[in-house]
């Protein structure tokens, strides 16, 4: 039969109007559709900025914004992990290309008969796209663009990628995005270790993570748990009687518990990342030198010190921090609540150290040629209209520097200061890690100028590695949340800075400082402890600086309004606090001895105690007849 040009005017009409038509839906469903990046900017496409710290072994600390955990592999994980997720959400996985025709048919039928949405059709990839690339809406545009892109995805990566990006990137409630996250968060776990039970609650919330996540203890979170089981066993995934045994599990939920110490030192760990990555990618994953244990060691250590005696003793406020002879910080407390004060008293504060500065003094003055057993007097002076005054208000003629050192005289500690120069002090401390200000004052030997808690710890530190120079760090390692390392704390030679005869001399001193001086409470059984008190004016800060073999460590009690304490010394609350954390830190190790340590013993010797007395006999005649107006 033929046409007539009529019939083929309007049959050519017809087809335009369709392309025509045809042409603005499609434009009106795929205008502006977003296109695929590459694979590896797939893993961090609309990431807001999230940080996780963990510790020197692995274990998380804390994380900063929402939480994306570490990158896994589905490969990687036990089976049962992965088959959950394929179950509850996408049991044709493997087999279709982006849409489920069956599951949409099955999905059409089952609401049709409810009349209602009670089925999706959802397929994994589908899910992935719409939580990277699109918004939530229900409409037949984003329904359409969701396929399409589905459809690209697929053939852009392989069934095995698109399920690694899916497990890191579906959001499972509670600020976790990813399943390691969520392992973590809800049961305090890496993935790998997940039970059966564990996975199917898990897999049960990419539904409805915010409202599942809230009832994840309750009745209706175990049916869910339940459907995802059934689902696992119709897949022939695991067996009824491995699904009923899960079932009849009882779920061990980690506990949300507000971290009130660290926050101080991954405050600190920030400001590091930024000296080191001006420009840091959003989302990180932050290996720190802190041990976990140790912390912790510190942070009880410091609120049972200052809970046992700061009411009576009127102290509010302390800091800690411990380092290995390598420069790792493996403890940093700011203060008692990070909740409260962001304020970090470990490194933000600047006090005065009293005391614990005449360890810089006497260093000082055995790199000018003095000794331990150098004698000199202890007795009222003025240097520049200053006069020091000793704690206790009494002087001991002759004295050894060793027994000075030890007994903290301040007079001993004024006069070498005025002898070698002050400046020699202050450039010493500086070499030895002291980064704030410091003025070549005669008061500076009796640390009047104000310094922080690092720079102390630091400069003891250099004693401590044996007079080499000690760079305290707190970074290890920083990588993205899909492994790649960013950064690696190098390894570097560290130069002397400190001749090793004299950090033996040294070591003498301030060992007897602990056994026989001011440090006391200071005492490690086995251990040699090498240390020193610290007491500012009017006894608004009380200090401890110590080391041994292994960890140098600082403790600072005091108060952040500057208000003074009820008379305490560096050597009664900052010693003890210092005290139960290092015993934490050398648990395990056998006791080893400090180079000179033992070399105090000499200094107390029947030859040199002859000479002391008669000095100190000179002394009190010397003081007699003046006493009668004799010239």
């Amino acid at each position: 039969m033929r046409y007539g040009p009529p019939v083929l005017k309007l049959v050519g009409t017809l087809a335009a109007v369709g392309l025509v038509t045809f042409g603005l839906l499609w434009n009106s469903l795929f205008a502006k559709m977003p296109s695929l990046p590459s694979r590896e900017a797939l893993w961090a496409l609309n990431r807001e900025p999230a940080v996780e710290f963990i510790d020197v072994k692995g274990a998380t600390i804390s994380v900063r914004g929402p939480r994306y955990g570490r990158a896994v592999l589905a490969e990687q994980l036990p089976a049962h992990v992965v088959n959950a997720f394929i179950a509850a959400e996408d049991r044709r996985f493997r087999e279709h290309t982006g849409i489920d025709m069956w599951a949409v048919v099955r999905a059409l039928l089952a609401n049709a008969r409810a009349g209602r949405t009670v089925e999706g059709a959802s397929t994994i990839t589908q899910q992935l796209v719409k939580n990277l690339f699109l918004t939530p809406d229900q409409t037949i545009k984003r329904k359409a663009q969701e396929a399409r892109l589905a459809g690209d995805l697929e053939r852009l990566l392989s069934k095995s990628e698109i399920l690694d990006l899916y497990l890191n990137r579906i959001y499972l409630g509670a600020g976790a995005y990813g399943l390691d996250a969520a392992a973590r968060t809800y049961f305090g776990k890496p993935p790998a270790d997940l039970t059966l039970a564990e996975s199917a609650m898990l897999a049960s919330f990419p539904k409805a993570p915010t409202r599942f996540a809230n009832e994840a203890q309750s009745t209706r979170a175990k049916e869910r748990q339940h459907y995802v089981l059934t689902q696992m066993v119709e897949a022939g995934f695991i067996s009824k009687t491995q699904a009923d045994d899960a079932y009849g599990q009882e779920l061990i939920f980690a506990k949300d518990t507000p971290d009130t110490f660290t926050g101080h030192a991954l405050d600190y760990a920030v400001e590091r990342v930024h000296d080191i990555l001006p420009n840091p990618p959003p989302d990180l994953v932050i290996k720190l030198t802190l041990d976990l244990s140790l912390q912790t060691a510190a942070q009880d250590s410091v609120e049972h010190g200052l809970g046992t005696m700061g009411r009576d003793r009127r102290a509010s406020e302390g800091a800690a921090i411990l380092i290995d002879v390598n420069g790792a910080i493996r403890a940093m407390v700011g203060g008692r609540d990070y909740l409260k004060s962001q304020f970090n008293r470990a490194t933000q504060a600047r006090r005065q150290p009293g005391s614990s500065f005449k360890m810089f003094v006497y260093a000082a003055a055995l790199e000018d040629g003095m000794t331990p057993g150098t004698v000199r007097y202890d007795m009222p002076i003025t240097i520049n209209n200053w006069r020091p005054r000793n704690y206790g208000g009494e002087y001991r003629g002759a004295v050894t520097l060793s027994e000075a050192l030890a007994e903290s005289l301040n007079t001993v500690a004024a006069q070498i200061g005025n002898e070698i120069g002050v400046d020699k002090v202050t450039a010493l401390a500086h070499e030895f890690g002291v980064k704030s200000t410091l003025h070549n004052y005669p008061s500076i030997t009796l640390g009047s100028d104000e310094v922080t808690l690092l720079d102390m710890t630091t400069g003891f530190g250099v004693l401590a590695k044996g007079g080499l120079q000690m760079s305290p760090y707190i970074i290890d390692e920083i990588r993205n949340s899909k492994g790649d390392l960013l950064y690696s704390n190098p390894v570097t030679t560290s130069p002397r800075i400190y001749p090793e005869k004299l950090v033996g001399e040294m070591n003498s001193m301030l060992t007897r400082v602990v056994v026989a001086g001011t440090g006391g409470a200071a005492r490690i059984p086995g251990w040699d402890v090498a240390g020193k008190t610290g007491t500012s004016q009017d006894w608004r800060d009380a200090w401890f600086l110590g080391y041994t073999t292994r960890y140098v460590g600082g403790v600072w009690v005091g108060n952040d309004d500057d208000k003074p304490m009820a008379k305490i010394t560096g050597g009664e609350m900052s010693a003890r606090i210092w005290a139960d954390m290092m015993k934490v830190a050398l648990k395990d190790i056998p006791p080893e001895p400090l180079p000179g340590a033992k070399q105090a013993e000499e200094y107390l010797s029947t030859e040199t105690q002859d000479r002391l007395n008669f000095y100190r006999r000179l002394a009190s005649a010397f003081a007699s007849v003046a006493a009668r107006g004799g010239g």
